[in-house]
C-alpha cells in the first residue's frame, strides 16, 4: 500500500514538475527583491516551521499564498515562508496519519485493502493543508479588532489635548503614548516614521491602515488629510471618527453576544430531544411490540 503511494505520489509530482518546466513562471523583478531587506529569522520559529522549511518554495509555484492569507500573514507581521513551511508540515502529517491507523487495524485481522487508506490520506492531507489558513485568518481577524479598539480609544485621548490646546501632531504622540498592546506599538511606528520622514502624520498613519487591512484607518487618514492643520476642524473629524468606530464596536459586541446566546441553546434543544426520546421509547416499543 505504502509502496503503491508513493509510487503514485512520484510519478504526479514527475509530471507536475514537467508541466511547470514547459510554462515557467515570470515573477517581477519587485516581487523577487521585496523579501531581501527583510531575512527570515528561523530562531522564533516552531517545529512545524523548521521541518517543511525546505518545501516552501514548491508552494510558490502553484500561485500561494493568495491574497486574501497574504493581507493575513501582512497583518500578522508572519514571513511567508514560515507560513509555507506550516502548511508543508501540515499536508505531510496529514497524508502520514492514516498509515500507521491502517498498519495497526491489518495486525488487528481487520483486512480494509489499500484503497480506503490511500483515499484517507489524501482527503487528510489536502485538509490539513487548510489549517494555516484558517488559524490566519482568525488571529489577523482578532489582531484587526484590536487595532480598531486601539485607534477608538487613541482618538479620544487625541480630542481631548486638541481641546487643551495642544497640536496636531503633538496630541496624536501623546494619545499613542498612552497607551499599550500591538495597536498602540503601530501607531508610535507610523508617528515616528512620520517624524523621522518630516512628512504629515496621516501618511504613514494611512499605510499602516492599508498593510493591517483596517479600513477606518485608512479612511481616517484620508478625511484628515483633507482637513488640514486646523485644530478645530481636525479635532471634528477625530471625535467624529471616534464616535463612529465607538459604535460599530458596541454593534460588534451585540452581535456577538447573540451568537453566543443562540449556540448556547444547541445543546439545550439537544438535552431535551434525548430526554423525549428516553421518554418516548418505552412507550413506542411497547406499543409496536403489541401489534
Amino acid at each position: 500500500m505504502i509502496g503503491v503511494l508513493l509510487c503514485g505520489a512520484g510519478f504526479g509530482a514527475g509530471v507536475w514538475t514537467f508541466w511547470r518546466g514547459l510554462r515557467p513562471q515570470r515573477v517581477d523583478l519587485a516581487d523577487a527583491l521585496a523579501p531581501l531587506p527583510r531575512p527570515v529569522d528561523r530562531a522564533d520559529d516552531g517545529w512545524s516551521a523548521r521541518a517543511g522549511a525546505a518545501a516552501a518554495p514548491l508552494w510558490r509555484h502553484c500561485r500561494l499564498p493568495t491574497a486574501r492569507t497574504a493581507a493575513d500573514l501582512r497583518t500578522l507581521e508572519i514571513p511567508v515562508e514560515r507560513y509555507l513551511a506550516e502548511k508543508t508540515t501540515a499536508a505531510v502529517a496529514g497524508l502520514l496519519l492514516p498509515v500507521p491507523l491502517a498498519a495497526l487495524m491489518a495486525l488487528a485481522g481487520a483486512g480494509i485493502g489499500w484503497a480506503l487508506p490511500t483515499w484517507g490520506s489524501l482527503v487528510l492531507g489536502a485538509a490539513l493543508s487548510f489549517v494555516p489558513d484558517l488559524i490566519a485568518r482568525q488571529k489577523a481577524e482578532e489582531r484587526r479588532a484590536e487595532v480598531r479598539r486601539s485607534l477608538s480609544v487613541m482618538l479620544d485621548l487625541t480630542v481631548v489635548a486638541l481641546s487643551g490646546g495642544a497640536g496636531v501632531e503633538q496630541a496624536l504622540t501623546a494619545a499613542a503614548g498612552a497607551g499599550h498592546g500591538v495597536g498602540f506599538t503601530s501607531f508610535r511606528r507610523a508617528l515616528q516614521e512620520a517624524e523621522l520622514t518630516r512628512t504629515a502624520v496621516w501618511g504613514p498613519l494611512g499605510e499602516l491602515g492599508t498593510r493591517l487591512g483596517v479600513s477606518e484607518l485608512t479612511e481616517l487618514a484620508a478625511t484628515a488629510s483633507l482637513a488640514g492643520t486646523e485644530g478645530a476642524r481636525v479635532k471634528n473629524s477625530l471625535g467624529t471618527k471616534a464616535a463612529t468606530l465607538r459604535r460599530h464596536a458596541l454593534a460588534e459586541a451585540e452581535a456577538q453576544a447573540a451568537s453566543a446566546t443562540e449556540r448556547m441553546s444547541l445543546p439545550v434543544v439537544l438535552l431535551f430531544g434525548g430526554f423525549l426520546l428516553f421518554l418516548g421509547y418505552p412507550a413506542l416499543a411497547h406499543a409496536l411490540t403489541g401489534l
